[in-house]
């Protein structure tokens, strides 16, 4: 077992009700595993989001280790 920081922002900050937390994570878990344990795909989906850990992009099968951070980053919109 390990534990990151994962950070939040806009609508998923909103979702989780805070702008980061501690989280345990499974040896080996990925990135993208880990996004889809915190936010589960409802009737409409998932949102689709960027993947970093340690303020770098990473793909999803990014694997875990004690004491990362992460940050899933979700579109920005404008206009």
């Amino acid at each position: 077992m390990a534990v990151v920081k994962v950070l939040y922002f806009a609508v998923l900050r909103e979702r989780r009700g805070c702008t980061e937390e501690r989280v345990t994570v499974t040896s080996g878990e990925t990135v993208e595993a880990l996004y889809h344990r915190l936010f589960p795909a409802t009737a409409a989906g998932r949102l689709p989001v960027a993947y970093a850990v340690d303020q770098a992009y990473v793909a999803g099968d990014h694997r875990l280790r004690d004491g990362a951070e992460v940050a899933f980053i979700p579109p920005v919109g404008g206009g």
